[in-house]
């Protein structure tokens, strides 16, 4: 499968997932206004080509197990839009969920993304044993001990100077977890052993700390066409970002490391598996700025 079968899937699960007559209608349509709002589908699709990488065949299970991150990664965002967190207006280049719905209803269909994922997840046709490794996996990189946690720290560190070193912390919990979740998702379902699992944690941890990194250079560098919400927030709120600790060139450089990093990752599983790393390089080196 390529990219757009992979999309297509992912969309299929969401359409079906949220097709249910029992559901709340404007609840439904509150939550499927930012499902639908775009965005790059980074998560899943880093879940989709590293399972078929491992030579997996993708089914509707696995989509399942991909659309779930995504709906959880879409409840941060509508969250982190809040007027209690960055508010902002924009998200994907159309107007953020509370300016459409409502504070009230926007908090709750984030609530509603953050728990439906593992009504999914228990849905899907897997081992028992890799629905409960999954269901932890993911609830680690989501919760108290992953993204939610970063987001706290994040928002503490605003109109203060942080280290690099707790930047990077941030980075690891907010978005890296939920960056490294399909790397290791696809490792527990292709039933891959602990050394591996533990080669792909890494191979997350550092693009999500590039990924992050990147998104600090967008925020000075990119239009609102280009980025799809408002630039220049971290400046306005004076965060702590890798481009205001070490300049515009010294983000790049790190951005360029991280990526390098990931890429030496990905040989070292592939020499140690069967894996055809290929879309997964592809998909990485996306992520570089010149």
């Amino acid at each position: 499968m390529d990219n757009k079968q992979f999309l297509s899937g992912l969309t299929a699960v969401f359409d079906t997932f949220y097709a249910d007559d029992t559901l709340v209608d404007h609840l439904t349509k509150s939550i499927q206004y930012s499902i639908q709002s775009g965005g790059k589908r980074i998560r899943p699709l880093f879940l989709l080509e590293t399972l078929q990488a491992f030579g997996i065949p993708i089914s509707e299970a696995h989509f399942k197990v991909a659309a779930a991150v995504e709906l959880i990664h879409t409840s941060s965002l509508i969250h982190d839009d809040l007027p209690a967190m960055d508010n902002d207006d924009f998200r994907r280049g159309q107007l953020t969920n509370h300016k459409v719905y409502g504070e009230a209803q926007a908090i709750l269909a984030g609530d509603a993304l953050l728990l439906d994922p593992y009504l999914l997840l228990s849905s899907a046709d897997l081992n028992a044993s890799v629905i409960v490794a999954l269901v932890a996996e993911l609830a680690y990189a989501s919760g108290s001990h992953g993204m939610v946690a970063g987001q706290v720290l994040d928002m503490d560190g605003e109109q203060h100077t942080l280290t690099v070193d707790q930047l990077k912390k941030i980075h690891a919990l907010k978005t890296g977890r939920m960056l490294t979740f399909p790397f290791v998702a696809a490792g527990i379902i292709a039933e891959q052993d602990d050394e591996i699992v533990a080669l792909l944690r890494q191979l997350g941890e550092a693009v999500g700390q590039a990924f992050q990194i990147r998104d600090d250079i967008l925020d000075v560098t990119a239009t609102f066409e280009e980025i799809g919400k408002t630039p220049g927030k971290d400046v306005v709120a004076d965060k702590s970002t890798y481009v205001k600790l070490l300049g515009l060139d010294g983000a790049k450089q790190a951005l360029t490391e991280y990526l390098d990093i990931a890429s030496q990752m990905l040989t070292e599983i592939e020499h140690k598996t069967q894996l055809q790393g290929e879309p997964i390089l592809k998909q990485i080196e996306r992520l570089r700025i010149d």
